[in-house]
């Protein structure tokens, strides 16, 4: 199985398919995964052209020489003193450790720069490099390296939201439902929520609005609806590197419902019904849970969505600018 897990993360990384965040591992799931009900590429394999007025590739937040602690960072055409901040995180079932060339450049990253976004795309650990937490304390980095460095960025550092796409919904998720959190107890696991990643550990890793696009939100109960078949180890396996029939904690401990309270910032959620990667009942229970905790939430449902396509309209993003702007206010 390592083998698979291995030879997926390399397709991931040059670009000639992609692995979802609830994708079967084995080579038959990763054909799955390409069909017309699966993930697009998130890895385009030209660059689009975006319109900037500043653009940084390969900014290290960590203070380290590793890859899988470097970001991209966009800057809108029109020219201001500072501009609100997205981070948005690629989806790769938590496999890739470099996927932020191709994070929805050409939709959401392109969107969110026309609406006077700059837009930061990092790279964080895959489940090889590193078990969870690991994922979300480099997320957090990123958020406290925007704070830290937001003069020589033009970062409005009042704004700060996250999003993203499958895994990358689901970090954005997570950050946002632990945005008062440097650690908790979850049943028997005590987990560290915040770590510490890079230079600026004493600034605040918490963000004003999250957009999920796709995300698995309760790893839990990734069989609630239409779903792919598992092999003997699903992708949150790999990165819990355990077992849900065993150590049940620690699938909640990944989830980003577990942490929802009443102090989480906005958060939006798209969704596709047809989505047999990451089923669509993950979004819907998700929104159910924000609204019952009285968090500003707003949800759209695709019926013809599945995993990422057909999920990218222009109304959907307009509906992302939109709850974003208002979040904002």
């Amino acid at each position: 199985m390592k083998k698979n897990f291995l030879l997926q993360a390399l397709v991931l990384g040059t670009a000639l398919t992609v692995m979802a965040a609830c994708g079967n591992k084995q080579a038959a799931g990763a054909k799955a995964v390409a069909d017309e009900n699966a993930a697009p590429a998130v890895m385009p394999m030209g660059q689009p052209s975006l319109e900037t007025s500043q653009v940084w590739k390969d900014v290290n937040y960590a203070g380290d020489d590793q890859a899988y602690h470097t970001c991209d960072i966009y800057l809108p055409k029109v020219k201001k003193k500072s501009y609100p901040v997205v981070i948005h995180i690629y989806g790769s079932a938590w496999f890739s450790n470099n996927g932020k060339g191709g994070a929805d450049l050409n939709t959401i990253v392109r969107t969110l720069l026309e609406a006077g976004y700059a837009v930061v795309c990092p790279n964080h650990r895959s489940s090889m490099d590193a078990p969870w937490p690991a994922q979300i304390h480099d997320i957090k980095a990123v958020i406290r390296f925007v704070r830290g460095e937001a003069k020589r960025y033009k970062f409005d550092k009042s704004f700060i939201a996250t999003s993203g796409f499958s895994s990358g919904g689901h970090l954005a998720s997570v950050a946002a439902t632990t945005s008062h959190l440097s650690e908790a107890q979850v049943g028997t696991v005590k987990i560290d929520l915040e770590g510490g990643i890079g230079a600026y550990t004493g600034k605040s890793s918490a963000v004003n609005a999250a957009c999920d696009w796709s995300g698995p939100i309760d790893l839990t109960a990734m069989d609630c609806g239409q779903h792919m078949s598992m092999g003997p180890s699903s992708p949150e396996d790999v990165l819990l590197q355990a077992k849900l029939s065993e150590e049940p904690d620690k699938y909640l401990s990944l989830s980003a419902n577990t942490y929802i309270d009443a102090q989480d910032p906005p958060i939006i959620i798209f969704h596709g019904e047809r989505d047999n990667v990451v089923p669509c009942c993950q979004g819907k229970r998700f929104f159910e849970q924000l609204q019952e905790a009285g968090v500003t939430t707003q949800a759209t449902f695709v019926p013809e969505g599945g995993h990422g396509m057909g999920m990218y309209s222009q109304e959907n993003l307009d509906k992302m600018v939109a709850f974003l702007n208002a979040a904002r206010k």
